[in-house]
This record gives C-alpha cells, structure tokens and sequence, in this order.
C-alpha cells in the first residue's frame, strides 16, 4: 500500500475553555453559582469581591431602616442614642493599646468590647446553633422521651426494639409478634403480652398514635382524648368496624349498620377528621430547602419589567493592586502567572456577565409572551414551548433550557421556576389553542367548586371545558387530574 499525504478542509465545532465555563455558569442555580464564584476567588487572586458596591447596597439597607425608625422616634430619643453610642465608640476604642505583644490574647485585650456585646452575640450563636443542629426524626423524638419515662430494664429495652421499627409515618414496620420472637431468642421469660403493654405504653407517646401497626389501632388510641364526647362510643363503633365503609365514602351503607341518621354521621365524621392518621407527620424531619430568585417582574406605569435579582450575587471585580504588578514586578515567572489568572478573571467576569444578559433576554421573552398570566392568573396561561423563546431571542433551544432550569422568577403572584411557563397546548373549539396549565387551573377550579355531596366525574368535567370551547378527552382530564393530586370523584364526595 503507498503511502500519501492529502490536504482536506473541514469545519468543526470546537468547544474551548472559554465556552465550557460560560456554558457551565449558565445552566447553575444561584445558589451554586454563588458556591463557584466563592471557589474561584480562593484560587484566583486577581478576582476579588466588589466592597464599594457591596457596602454601597447594605447602606442603602441601612438608610432605608434608619428612615423607617426615625419616623416612630423622637428627637430626644435619637440624641440620647447617639450620645450612647459616640461614649461607648470612645471607650472602646480608648482600651486598645498602640501595640500589642507577641503572645497577647484577643480575649484579653477586648475583654471590654466583648462585654458590651454579649446579647448579640448570644443571639447570632443561638441562631448558629439552630441552624446547624440535626434534624430530628421520629425515632430519637420517642428515645428522648422514653429517657424521661421510668420503667425497668427489661420493658426499656423491648421499647428500643419496637421504637426501632417505627417508620417515618410512624407506624411499625413490622408485627409485634415478629417482634416478640426476635427478642425471644435473648430474652428466655419473655411473655408476649409484656411487648403489647410496652407497645400500649409509647402509643400514649407524643405523637399519640405512634407505634400502631394499623390505621384502625392508630385512631383508637387517638379517640380515647374524646372519652367524654356523646358520640364516643359511635365513634369507636365506626372506626373500629366500619372503617373500610368510611374510607370508600359509602355513607349510604354505613349509616344502615350502625344506625346513624345524616346528622350524627356528619357529627362522628367531623370527629374522625380531626385525628392524625399519619402521627409521624407531626415530626418534621424535611430540610428546608431555600429558593433565591434570579429575576424580579414588577408593573411600572402599566407595563411588565423584567429586573436582575443584584442581591442574589456577590459583587466582583479585578484586584488592581495585583494586575498592576504586571507591569512592575521584573520575574518572569511571577508575570506569568499573573497574566493567566489576570486573563482567566476576565474571561469568568465575561462569563457571568453573557449569563445575566441571557438570563434577562429570557426572562424578557417570557414575560411578554405571557401578559395575560401576570394580569388575570393561570387561566390565562398560553402555550409555549422552548422553540417559541428560542426563535424570539436567536438561540439554540438547549441554551433556552439551560437558562430555564432551576432559575426563578419573583412575580406578584409568587415565584415560579422559569420552566413553569412552558406548556404544551389543546386545540379549542375556535380554532385557537389552550395551553395545558391554564387547563389545569380551570379543572382545579371546577372541582373546587362542585357540590360535595355529587362531586364531577371526569367525563362532567370534559364536558364542561367543551361547553367553554376547549376539546379535551376524558382520560385527558384524568391525567391532568392525577398530576394535581386531585383524587377520582368517587373519593372526593363528602357527607359534610
């Protein structure tokens, strides 16, 4: 075979690193975006927090608050303050020596100035403290209490065993009697009505309920609050054997066996509704996840803005001290390096900026497309889909979903996730289109309003939304009412 050489030409996308950074700021949530600006300032030393601008923002904070505070205070209030405050500056101030030895303490040359703020110090730590103390579940709730119970050895610890099998609901996972064989292996005397008492024991446990192994044992244990209520032993009766009847909402039939007319049945429902089926529930173990918007929508003078959340980033800028030893400093190396830091800073100030300004030529192309949402509500939503932002703004649709996702919007109505106003659409009897989400809306609103006693199925619901021009299959409408946690009309008819 002979060997050759050829000349070809070609094009090819080329993803270069500065691409790849804007690329990856831009699909970020603020949150992350913050994290990825704070690592990039440890490692770069020509990029570094804006402090005039910074302290700019929080002392038109501050003025805001001191306005607000004057207008409630007196002038002689704000004179007594200020003198306060002047003697105090002087004191403090007047206690740090000139010099310091080597090996003096900070606690004990600002003795003084640690005193004088104790309280809000206090108050920063306790809030520390709560914000980095573990979440609770409901097994270490029950442990605490059942240190505070007094019982012997051997009741503590089939205790431990059954608090063991509690679930996040907080009924066991398992039987008692699995329980009890298990403990049996150890425990050669063991009865097992000594586990039910223990059992009996920590259902009366804060939570009450807690430790049941069903709902009808659950609710039992929560009735005996209600000993002295009139319909207490109806009650018991319903739950202790018609529960199934309640649940499948036959009122009809359950009235016949236990005897009940409308009126005392709306009384031993309302009764029933008011005790806690999932017990565990009240034992909050959720984190608390924090959402910081990326744009604010405001009306001014009649017309939709669209405005960058300034607060939600940390102001950046070049460090000018180090980028002038660029042209100062005589080592090579040390030239080197700055000027790769010095051009890897701005290519991220670069960066961040082309992500704000696509985050807000977004945001803009959303809100005008979607007017009638901000002034009347989801009803009004139209159908939109990535293409339609895409082909306004003149990117790609990947950008657009990039863009999207995980970024929110502070509206007056709330704040939604940018991804929130992208639906697909139903055509309507007009020949026009409904998007989905308004379909949702009207379907949650129809539902909120039926009769309780005749809920609307989802075939009257259909109907309906053809009745106002909008052609929409049954199993449509149940899809849309599924993924609204609405449950089947069969489920939602109420006696009361």
């Amino acid at each position: 075979m002979k060997q050759s050489l050829q000349l070809k030409m070609g094009q090819q996308l080329t993803m270069t690193p500065q691409l790849q950074q804007a690329i990856k700021l831009l699909q970020l949530s603020t949150l992350d975006l913050q994290q990825e600006i704070h690592d990039f300032l440890e490692s770069n030393p020509l990029l570094e927090l804006d402090e005039e601008e910074s302290f700019q923002q929080e002392s038109v904070t501050k003025n805001s608050e001191i306005t607000n505070v004057a207008e409630t205070t007196s002038s002689e209030t704000k004179a007594e303050q200020t003198g306060d405050d002047s003697r105090v500056e002087s004191e403090w101030t007047e206690s740090i020596p000139n010099e310091l030895s080597i090996d003096s303490n900070w606690d004990d040359t600002y003795q003084n100035s640690a005193a004088a703020s104790d309280s809000p110090s206090f108050e920063g730590d306790q809030d520390l403290d709560s914000r980095n103390a573990l979440l609770e579940n409901i097994q270490d709730h029950l442990i605490w209490q059942l240190n505070l119970t007094h019982m012997s050895d051997k009741d503590i610890e089939i205790a431990y065993a059954i608090i063991d099998s509690v679930q996040p609901d907080g009924y066991l996972s398992t039987s008692v009697e699995d329980i009890f064989a298990v403990l049996s292996v150890d425990m050669d005397d063991l009865e097992l009505d000594e586990v039910e008492a223990v059992q009996h024991r920590l259902q009366r446990f804060d939570p009450i309920g807690v430790c049941s192994q069903d709902l009808r044992e659950c609710l039992l244990v929560q009735l005996e609050a209600f000993k002295d209520h009139p319909l207490y032993r109806s009650t018991f009766n319903v739950v202790d054997q018609h529960l199934s009847l309640l649940g499948n909402r036959d009122y009809a039939q359950l009235s016949r066996k236990t005897r009940l007319k409308e009126e005392a049945l709306k009384e031993v429902i309302t009764l029933i509704q008011q005790l806690n089926p999932r017990p565990g529930s009240l034992v909050d173990t959720s984190e608390t996840d924090y959402v910081i918007p990326d744009v604010s929508v405001k009306k001014h003078n009649g017309i939709w803005q669209v405005e960058l959340n300034n607060d939600a980033l940390p102001p950046v800028k070049i460090n000018e001290t180090y980028s002038a030893m660029l042209t100062t400093s005589k080592s090579s190396e040390d030239v080197s390096y700055i000027r790769n830091s010095l051009q890897e800073a701005k290519w991220f100030l670069k960066s961040l900026q082309s992500r704000n300004e696509t985050l807000l030529k977004v945001a803009s192309c959303i809100v005008a497309r979607q007017v009638d949402f901000f002034e009347v509500g989801e009803e009004a939503m139209k159908p939109m889909v990535l293409h339609d932002v895409a082909e306004e703004v003149g990117m790609h649709e990947s950008t657009i979903s990039r863009v999207t996702t995980q970024k929110y919007m502070h509206t007056p109505r709330g704040i939604f996730e940018l991804k929130y106003f992208f639906s697909s659409h139903v055509n309507t009897a007009s020949g026009g289109e409904c998007s989905s989400t308004a379909i949702r809306a009207m379907i949650k609103k129809l539902v909120a309003d039926e009769p309780p006693k005749k809920p609307l199925s989802d075939n009257k619901l259909a109907i309906i939304l053809a009745e106002q021009g909008i052609q929409v299959a049954r199993r449509t409408v149940a899809k849309y009412r599924e993924a609204m946690n609405i449950p089947p009309s069969n489920e939602r008819k109420r006696l009361i």
